[in-house]
């Protein structure tokens, strides 16, 4: 049938017209205050980001911040360094409605990974912090389309009968019942 008689109508609503993944690795340098000996533990947090459409892409803005707790002074003393890092992931969207109308009305982002230290080390001279960290997001561009549904012009409403919900004992398994089981507590 086609589209334009009048068995079909057009709807306008809202739905994700594109859809993007990042993942990314990234190594920061942390510089300690002291001559590190050797690396304690290193954690992110304060992690904060939001998503920003561009164009066929949505960059996801954000930052955090690393801990290392470090020893120093031939591991006679520890101390803990932070430094804020900021960055900025290009989500391409590879999955993407060219029908949907006009500017899209929300951009959003989620963490399917939130940043986290794969490894920390000491740098080859001696005197900074190498972090490795890694993230991922997804992001999706939601807008308005167009859909098509068909109207149902008689106005007949089809009832659904269904038998397989219903629950049947054949005559086997009723033979099979044993009559006195929820009685045998009682009884005792």
């Amino acid at each position: 049938m086609a589209k334009n008689d009048n068995s079909f109508r057009e709807i306008i609503t809202k739905a994700v017209c594109g859809k993007g993944r990042k993942f990314s690795q990234a190594t920061h340098t942390v510089t300690p205050a002291h001559k590190p000996s050797s690396i304690l533990g290193c954690w992110i947090i304060n992690h904060n980001y939001k998503p920003v459409e561009n164009g066929n892409s949505v960059d996801v803005e954000g930052s955090y911040d690393i801990n290392v707790w470090y020893s120093y002074n031939n591991n006679t003393k520890t101390e803990v360094v932070t430094e804020t890092i900021k960055y900025k992931d290009t989500c391409n969207l590879s999955k993407r409605d060219e029908n949907s109308l006009g500017k899209h009305i929300e951009v959003s982002a989620r963490a399917l990974q939130e940043p986290n230290t794969l490894e920390a080390t000491i740098s080859p001279n001696g005197n900074k912090i190498l972090v490795q960290v890694e993230r991922e997001f997804i992001a999706e561009v939601i807008g308005e389309t167009k859909v098509w549904v068909q109207v149902n012009q008689d106005g007949v409403i089809e009832e659904f009968e269904d038998d397989s919900w219903e629950d049947e004992v054949d005559e086997q398994e009723f033979e099979d019942l044993d009559p006195n089981f929820l009685l045998g507590d009682l009884e005792e």
